[in-house]
């Protein structure tokens, strides 16, 4: 007669070697015959096998305890043979980005991206408040010298000379 294919570790005899079931998220039970001086690295390597999932993603639970450290053997945990773990996954993403508001006193509109941002100050601005004169920037006055100054470079750069005399 044939054994039931099941994962096993290396064991020296019948007797050092204990049945558990694990079941994953869908419901389907993975049967192990392991020994239960097995570590939680080692049982979550067999699953990784098992189940083609990275082995960081899986989590075991037995009894409503995460059995989370590595380096501690199922023995040391307790686990009594035919026992059934459950195989969690960890759970990804969380809320939305929060859509950021216009920084102007009252308003409560949503700020333009990009184009909304404040240059000369920390603000963002909505469409009505994006103008550095429409939300009266601290920064308005630098940036006025900074745009002269950038408009005088550029015309007196462009300028024609005429030669006398000539």
């Amino acid at each position: 007669m044939r054994r039931t294919s099941s994962i096993s570790s290396t064991a020296s005899s019948e007797e050092d070697t204990m049945q558990i079931f694990v079941k994953d998220v869908s419901g389907t039970t993975i049967p192990l015959t392991i020994s239960p001086s097995t570590s939680i690295s080692t049982l979550r390597t067999l699953l990784a096998l098992r189940t083609n999932l990275p082995t960081a993603d899986l989590r075991l639970v037995h009894a409503g305890k995460h059995l989370s450290s590595t380096s501690t053997t199922l023995s040391e945990y307790a686990i009594p043979p035919n026992s059934t773990l459950h195989l969690a996954l960890p759970m990804r993403g969380g809320m939305p980005p929060k859509k950021i508001r216009c920084s102007f006193k009252d308003c409560k509109d949503r700020a333009q991206p990009i184009v909304g941002d404040c240059g000369f100050c920390t603000g963002h601005y909505c469409g009505k408040h994006r103008l550095l004169e429409d939300h009266k920037c601290d920064g308005l006055e630098d940036c006025k010298k900074e745009s002269h100054e950038r408009n005088a470079d550029k015309l007196n750069s462009e300028r024609t000379v005429a030669i006398r005399g000539v």
